[in-house]
């Protein structure tokens, strides 16, 4: 696991939480959890790109995302290239796998094995946690 300290993109807390909505602070810097089915991400079908909400980097694509009825947007993969980190997750006596954005650190979510496609894989992840870029250009915040 890489230290903090190898990001390229590195901030005070305090420029987070000036750049951040509180509620996108709570969930990225804080490693918080939206609540179920009320992301505005979760059933987007738009083509387009889903950037980290705090930095910018391109993490998952519309072909990558399937409804997996959790409550959080879900992709089967990531962006190739290194986008994300993994890291243990021993929170609330549980033993998950989180994801962070490899760029900013901020959390994203978190990666499971039960997913319906080849990869096995579920990425479930916040919506405050993503940007969405459409191919027409238009911005949706997550």
């Amino acid at each position: 696991m890489n230290s903090n300290n190898e990001l390229p993109v590195q901030k005070a807390e305090e420029e987070w939480k000036k750049e951040l909505s509180p509620e996108k602070y709570y969930v990225i810097r804080e490693k918080g959890t939206e609540r179920p089915y009320t992301g505005r991400l979760l059933m987007n079908k738009d083509k387009g790109v889903y950037k980290c909400a705090a930095c910018g980097n391109d993490l998952f694509t519309d072909d990558m995302k399937f409804d997996s009825h959790c409550g959080w947007p879900s992709f089967d993969r990531e962006i190739a290239g290194g986008k994300i980190r993994v890291h243990e997750d021993r929170s609330l006596g549980m033993r998950r796998t989180e994801i962070t954005c490899a760029n900013c650190g901020g959390h994203l979510g978190h990666i499971f094995e039960d997913g319906p496609t080849e990869t096995g894989l579920r990425y479930c992840v916040n919506s405050l946690s993503l940007e969405f870029v459409s191919e027409d250009n238009q911005h949706i915040a997550g």
